[in-house]
């Protein structure tokens, strides 16, 4: 090949390899620049987040609430038979109540957290005060109650008045041992009761929800009904207090959740409830009723002796007809003293009741009005009373529902037994929880915007006078026919004008667009062709 040729070859090849290394720099750039785009659309940019808007209005605590009840405040002339009430016995009752509200713990308040109960610890400033007060007028006692306190008409939600029975303390013949005579054991709490979220030992067990026996480490199956109990499945494990004559005896203290035992010896015991075996209970004397063996006017705890005794046979299946069954443990009182509450505390015949302890708070007090058959089964005796809650009950369920305690012995037994009765209640709340005083602390809302503001602004639907407006300027609108043809552009501008300004007035003010949404545009990568080398 010529010298001029393989020159010219050469520089050929050398212009050949710049373009190609152009073309390639070219297409990593390019390359580079789309995954970089790429990259930042689909990270968002950080933002930085909006401070929290504060609310216009101070957070209050909200009034309390029970639920399922209605309430109605009160003022203390609504009240029926308030005044005749002895206030001073009552008063007394209160004091021993604030004794054990005093002895608990401050309850711990945690923000944002409601008060399970209606009352909380708002008793304890009554009862701060009532400690340094030793009242001996009954005019003051009731000037206490009306100064710290406020009525509230409560009830079911849905119905007018509440619902009371009566409870004594029963006193019964027993033995230490088990003779022929004496066969009916009363039992305290088995170590194999458990109830979850409760040692075995605790001191107090709730009266409500499951109970279980232990099988082993694990296992846990419900305990046994009181039919399997009277059967003998926790005989021989000196579980025995004491033995009883009758089964029913046994099942009426069970049902007073206390009972005084008298021995031969002319000793005597107390006992008080201390745990049950997780079944609801079932009143036989609703049983009775609904078969038609005791017509519902006639029944009273009475009868239900009499038919028991009468029936023993019935009586055993009527008793298990209830498989709830109670346990009980043995106190230091003497004859001289009252049964003691689940509050701890000994009763007040006549001023202590026992309330539903999933609503209410013990040392609550409560009035309550109406007729009662104290005197005898038919009578109709006014009752107004001012009473304290220091007990419950398994059978005790609802905000208007109590329990009256009359007392110990045979003529407690009687007046107890004939109460089942509608009564009119009314919760004495703490001022502190008082709902209109709490209500008038409320902030009131945002004040209205001047009326010029309003004219000018409208944000409600049209008044009736400016849609007439607008209805007649539509019908101007239809009056101009196209036949009048001298007076048609006059009028239509003149309706025009009408309705622009109706409408400038009706319509709200226009709120701006939200702003579009553009999604990022992907660039098309450029296809570049390379030249081939010539062979």
């Amino acid at each position: 090949m010529a010298p001029e040729a393989r020159i010219r070859a050469a520089l050929t090849n050398c212009a050949t390899a710049l373009c190609a290394g152009a073309v390639a720099l070219s297409s990593f750039s390019i390359g580079a620049e789309a995954a970089r785009r790429h990259h930042y659309s689909r990270i968002a940019p950080e933002i930085a987040a909006p401070p929290p808007r504060a609310l216009p209005y101070p957070q209050l605590a909200l009034p309390f609430e029970i639920p399922g009840a209605q309430y109605l405040p009160l003022a203390w002339s609504e009240v029926a038979g308030w005044s005749d009430d002895d206030h001073l016995a009552a008063y007394k009752a209160f004091r021993a109540s604030c004794k054990s509200i005093a002895a608990q713990p401050p309850p711990v308040v945690e923000p944002k957290i409601v008060e399970p109960k209606a009352i909380g610890g708002s008793l304890s400033e009554p009862c701060r005060i009532a400690k340094s007060l030793e009242l001996s007028d009954e005019s003051k006692a009731r000037a206490f109650f009306e100064e710290h306190f406020s009525p509230l008409r409560i009830s079911r939600l849905g119905e007018a008045d509440g619902f009371v029975t009566g409870y004594y303390e029963p006193v019964l013949d027993g033995s230490h041992v088990q003779t022929d005579v004496y066969n009916v054991p009363v039992y305290r709490r088995p170590s194999n009761l458990f109830v979850r979220g409760f040692k075995q030992d605790a001191l107090s067990l709730p009266n409500k929800g499951p109970v279980y026996r232990k099988i082993g480490r694990r296992k846990l199956v419900p305990y046994y009904d009181r039919g399997e109990i009277e059967d003998g499945a926790i005989a021989g494990r000196g579980l025995e207090l004491g033995w009883l004559k009758d089964p029913t005896d046994l099942l009426f203290a069970q049902i007073q959740g206390s009972a005084r035992i008298k021995f031969d010896d002319g000793s005597t015991i107390r006992i008080n409830y201390d745990a049950y075996n997780g079944y609801p209970y079932t009143a036989v004397g609703r049983i009775l009723i609904e078969r038609g063996i005791i017509p519902k006017e006639e029944m009273s705890m009475q009868k239900i002796r009499e038919w028991m005794a009468q029936n023993p046979d019935g009586a055993k299946e009527l008793r298990r007809q209830n498989r709830s069954y109670i346990f009980f443990r043995q106190v230091n009182l003497s004859d001289k003293d009252e049964a003691v509450g689940a509050q701890g505390i000994p009763l007040t015949a006549g001023r202590s009741i026992a309330v539903d302890k999933s609503l209410h708070v013990y040392g609550t007090p409560f009035f309550i009005e109406g007729e009662l058959p104290i005197d005898s089964e038919k009578s109709k005796t006014p009752f107004h009373r001012l009473m304290i809650a220091q007990d419950t009950g398994s059978a005790i369920i609802g905000p208007a529902r109590a329990d009256l305690y009359f007392g110990a012995g045979q003529e407690a037994g009687r007046v107890s037994g004939r109460l089942r009765h509608n009564m009119h209640f009314v919760m004495l709340v703490p001022k502190s929880l008082d709902p209109v005083a709490r209500g008038s602390r409320l902030p009131l809302p945002d004040p209205r915007p001047s009326a010029k503001i309003a004219k000018l602004f409208p944000q409600t639907a049209p008044v009736p006078e400016q849609k007439a407006g607008v209805a007649q300027a539509a019908k101007a609108s239809d009056a101009a026919k196209p036949s009048d043809a001298a007076k048609s552009g006059a009028a239509a501008s003149t309706v025009s004008q009408a309705r622009d300004a109706a409408l400038a007035v009706v319509s709200p003010v226009p709120l701006p667009e939200p702003r579009p949404a553009i999604k990022p545009v992907r660039e098309q990568r450029k296809h570049v062709r390379r030249r081939t080398s010539p062979q």
